[in-house]
């Protein structure tokens, strides 16, 4: 399982990617994993407002219908619309092509997990 260093994580099992004031999210491998084969991705709209904490996006698999919640507070500047055709890339690629969303940032990521605190927290 895959747990890239340059990332924040939650006890969700989401990801962000912070780059000064945006905030790119997805679901971490673990979360993709434990889903199984991703079959939709009910992306949210551009220009809502979401709190850390508040779902924004909802992930279907095979297995069962998930929310996915906001890592941090902000307004969706950006979805990845190539998930509609390709959901399957949550799977595939779930910190790269399979991003979710990005945001500018209103919030701050201080409660986040770094990557040993996240691989600490999958091991309890």
């Amino acid at each position: 399982m895959s747990i890239p260093a340059n990332l924040k994580y939650t006890k969700e099992h989401e990801w962000v990617r912070i780059e000064g004031d945006t905030a790119t999210f997805g679901v971490s491998d673990h979360a993709q994993e434990a889903l199984g084969d991703i079959v939709f991705v009910e992306l949210p709209e551009i220009g809502r407002t979401v709190d850390a904490g508040e779902a924004y996006a909802v992930v279907e698999s095979i297995k069962a219908v998930s929310d996915v919640y906001a890592p941090v507070s902000g307004e969706i500047i950006e979805v990845n619309e190539a998930l509609e055709a390709a959901p399957e890339k949550v799977n595939t690629e779930p910190y790269g092509a399979g991003w979710i969303t990005k945001v500018k940032m209103s919030g701050n990521a201080d409660e986040l997990m770094s990557d040993d605190e996240y691989n600490t927290f999958l091991e309890e």
